[in-house]
């Protein structure tokens, strides 16, 4: 059935302008398509795609909507704190943080910030 679909993740954005910044601006992303007003679709080199689109309720979920894997998440941490993108650390049990990057055994690392919307975002690097 949907085992060989594939599947593309659907961020929400209150403001699609300022959502469309933020991505080109902090994440050095454009834009593939655009509905004005409706939404956003990309495409990473990594031959990722999604779609941010305009709506209400953005940035209300209080859980990771969507992750990015790296190479080397102490280079993406630099570049993207250097652009103004902000980290969040969190109180999580079995984790260890050094900065903004948390450690999870045998999983690999990881660092959360937020969009210009609210909605959490993670960098990985798997182990």
């Amino acid at each position: 059935m949907l085992n060989s679909s594939r599947v593309e993740a659907n961020i929400p954005a209150g403001d699609l302008a300022r959502a469309r910044d933020f991505y080109a601006e902090k994440l050095g992303l454009t834009p593939l398509q655009e509905l004005p007003g409706e939404t956003l679709a990309y495409r990473t080199d990594g031959g990722t795609a999604f779609n941010i689109y305009r709506t209400d309720y953005a940035g209300q979920a209080g859980h990771t909507i969507a992750q990015w894997h790296v190479d080397d998440i102490e280079s993406e941490v630099r570049d993207l704190k250097a652009k103004g993108v902000r980290f969040e650390v969190y109180d999580m049990p079995g984790v260890s943080w050094d900065g903004e990057i948390a450690s999870m055994s045998g999983m690999g690392r990881a660092a959360w910030f937020t969009d210009s919307e609210g909605n959490i975002m993670c960098i990985d690097q798997r182990a």
